[in-house]
């Protein structure tokens, strides 16, 4: 059975059984999530405050903390919640494009909540986080792509993720592993409602997958029994969360294809699919300097989910402009930039913004839609009121596996997130307590870094 071979994975997997460059991948997806995490307390207050006082509503001895809160020690499950909200919470956490998940958001508050409140090593740590990202992806590759019409993807299939890391992270054994991924399975949801209203529930969904995954970890644990093949069962996850489920999916390559090296780090803060349209729109702009008073329209031709899912205009909150394209197109027009500035509240509702948001189209092309999603095609073309065009393809954006973030923009991107809330000097400090937790550093070095004066 396919549950079954995958909590044998959970439970054998540990710091001597990954590759080197696996364990600094690990690494690398730990940095970007507590970055992300830090930049919420300046880019969303509010999502911060409500992460806040949850997890402090749970106090626990020993407990784990929440990303950027000082004297705060709650119990694992709630700081996971807190922390997977913090992570998600100005959309800029990485994302796995076959499985569109955002695995860290999911993942690593659930490892390290455990790790924390566990006392454990770095390297354990580490392979906590690679238990869950190869579970995760590899179910929301089994349901993909029609499990995207009403389910979000980090919402359901992060929920296994979560639950992987922390039965790794607690160590149990395959039986042990198996229950808790029955218990996670039937705990799955998260509808994706909020892509046109822009409410807080996106930011939920993966705090509740990384919570409930270490709820079902500790239930697993205490000796709560599930369904054994939760996911393959004629009633299981794949039957009731798909239309096309690909079971062969949960299985191949586990154990020497490492899903977390396919993963991806968003060089834009807003909804991965509209990464390579903004990279057509400053081509433009840097190439051609369209004033954007005269633009008459822009058409933004791509895959079939940008236009069911992510083509909203209102864009009346942060996050309704963060997982709108148009918007984001507009937004990088207009300015010649995309970043956390953009998003601001008083500029999603600049009125040359708003504008050129109400001349921006999305176009469904059949051809590129054959293209994804091993490719996130746009093809931009802005048209002038005086009848001239100007027009960009792009393929893979940045920060995709097939056009990666370097090592040194990842640490310019962690640092552009912490240093406005932290400092320079501690961002160096939290920065080296994450990179060596392959080399043994211990997760106590972490968790002092990961708050205000750590």
């Amino acid at each position: 059975m396919a549950t079954r071979a995958l909590a044998e994975f959970v439970a054998g997997l540990h710091p001597g059984s990954l590759p080197k460059e696996v364990a600094a991948q690990a690494a690398r997806v730990v940095l970007d999530a507590v970055g992300c995490a830090v930049a919420a307390w300046t880019e969303d207050a509010e999502k911060s405050r409500i992460a806040r006082e949850i997890a402090a509503m749970y106090p626990a001895c020993p407990g784990a903390g929440v990303i950027g809160a000082r004297g705060i020690a709650a119990q694992p499950a709630f700081a996971a919640l807190a922390n997977g909200i913090l992570v998600n919470a100005a959309d800029n956490d990485d994302t796995h494009k076959v499985a569109l998940l955002h695995v860290g958001s999911c993942v690593v508050p659930a490892a390290l909540a455990l790790a924390e409140a566990r006392g454990l090593s770095g390297p354990r740590l580490l392979a906590a986080v690679v238990a869950g990202y190869e579970v995760a992806v590899r179910v929301g590759m089994a349901v993909m792509p029609t499990h995207y019409r009403f389910w979000h993807s980090t919402a359901t299939n992060g929920t296994f993720g979560g639950a992987a890391s922390a039965a790794n992270a607690i160590g149990l054994d395959a039986d042990g592993a198996q229950r808790a991924l029955g218990l996670a399975g039937t705990q799955a949801a998260g509808l994706n409602t909020f892509f046109e209203s822009g409410d807080m529930t996106k930011s939920l969904h993966p705090g509740k997958a990384a919570m409930n995954g270490v709820l079902s970890a500790q239930l697993a644990a205490l000796g709560m029994t599930s369904p054994p093949g939760i996911l393959e069962h004629p009633k299981g996850y794949l039957a009731a969360y798909s239309l096309e489920p690909k079971a062969a999916a949960l299985t191949a390559g586990l154990g020497s294809t490492w899903e977390i090296l396919n993963n991806g780090f968003k060089f834009f803060p807003s909804i991965l699919a509209s990464h390579s349209p903004i990279q057509a729109t400053l081509a433009i702009v840097a190439k051609h300097r369209p004033d954007p008073a005269r633009i008459a329209r822009i058409t933004n031709e791509t895959y079939n989910t940008v236009l069911s899912h992510f083509s909203a205009k209102e864009a009346a909150t942060v996050m309704a402009a963060r997982v709108s394209v148009p918007y984001c197109i507009a937004a990088a027009a207009v300015d010649g930039v995309l970043t956390q500035a953009q998003f601001a509240a008083a500029r999603i509702h600049d009125p040359l913004i708003r504008r050129v948001l109400d001349r921006t189209e999305v176009i469904a092309d059949p051809q590129l839609n054959t293209l994804y999603p091993a490719n996130f095609p746009a093809r931009v073309t802005i048209t002038m009121e005086d009848g001239q065009s100007f027009q960009e393809t792009v393929m893979l954006p940045k920060g995709d596996p097939g056009n990666p973030l370097s090592d040194a923009e990842l640490e310019g991107k962690f640092r552009g997130n912490v240093e406005p809330v932290f400092g320079a000097a501690q961002a160096t400090r939290l920065r080296d307590a994450i990179l060596r937790l392959a080399e043994g550093g211990p997760v106590g070095a972490l968790s002092a870094a990961m708050v205000p004066g750590g």
